[in-house]
């Protein structure tokens, strides 16, 4: 019989590199799928919002300019991080979705292959959706695409873990910086997830936690005028018409929510293209000797 005191995990937010509580100093009860209390996570408010924007876009240079070649080894690193913490995950997104051990370790295992698949994709995507362009004169027409810029992530309510990689992982591999509004019902393995992104050679500020209620932390993001995106995956149908309208006033790129039937299935390129922006660049030839032939 053991006689030492059990000690409790503190969850914390994760904004800038740092693990803040809520400026706020709310609070709310995490249970699991059968009501069981879990632990406090904190409540952002919407300052809590607006210091994360500040801090994705004060990431969003060094990240950006980065090769892509280096954000792969980042991305890579985050899966040897979850590789050895696989038990405390497993644990957790059994308790956070309700199921076995063995289903939780499926979703777990599909997230840490999720990070390695878009490590490989850092350098690649380039090559797929940009290129020469043909043109009817003596130039060079060549598109590049670049990252859009801070991207608001509301993450799926029901798959709190391999569904929050699914959507996060592409965000950060193109080179954009992101603010996270976990899961409010299961929010905590978002917030251990930022535990592991803090070790993991990713620079402070490029990925920010928020938990919360999804509704009042993910309005002021759709309206802030520093947000160039929105993914809006865990957004119902009521609050997505309304974070899409909010997201208007500053011409936002919205992503609409996608029904998805199974987050384990390969994913594709389809949310790495989602928040990209296409640099086309003109450049003449020049011409070589009296042949006029043209390099």
């Amino acid at each position: 019989m053991s006689d030492r005191l059990n000690v409790l995990k503190t969850y914390k937010l994760y904004v800038g590199g740092k693990f803040p509580r809520s400026e706020s100093g709310r609070v709310y009860e995490v249970t699991d799928a059968k009501g069981k209390w879990l632990a406090n996570a904190p409540q952002s408010s919407r300052k809590d919002a607006r210091d994360a924007v500040v801090a994705a876009r004060k990431a969003f240079g060094g990240w950006a300019g980065a090769t892509a070649y280096n954000r792969g080894q980042v991305l890579y690193r985050v899966a040897e991080m979850l590789e050895g913490r696989r038990a405390q995950f497993v644990h957790e997104v059994a308790d956070a979705e309700g199921l076995s051990k063995s289903k939780a370790a499926e979703q777990v295992d599909a997230a840490v292959d999720r990070w390695v698949w878009y490590a490989g994709w850092t350098d690649k995507i380039a090559q797929v959706v940009g290129g020469g362009n043909p043109v009817a004169g003596p130039y060079f027409n060549l598109s590049s695409p670049e990252p859009t810029g801070v991207v608001a992530v509301v993450a799926p309510q029901e798959s709190s873990f391999l569904g929050l990689v699914s959507v996060l992982a592409p965000v950060i591999a193109t080179g954009n910086t992101a603010v996270v509004v976990a899961s409010e019902r299961s929010p905590l393995p978002a917030l251990s997830l930022a535990e592991v992104l803090a070790t993991s050679d990713v620079p402070g500020g490029v990925v920010n936690v928020l938990s919360g209620r999804t509704a009042e932390i993910a309005a002021p993001l759709a309206s802030h005028q520093d947000v160039n995106a929105i993914d809006l995956a865990g957004a119902d149908e009521v609050l997505a018409k309304e974070l899409e309208i909010a997201a208007a006033d500053n011409l936002k790129r919205v992503l609409r929510p996608q029904p998805v039937d199974d987050w384990t299935a390969t994913p594709g390129i389809d949310r790495l293209t989602a928040f990209l922006e296409t640099k086309t660049v003109w450049h003449p030839t020049g011409s070589l000797g009296a042949s006029g032939s043209a390099y």
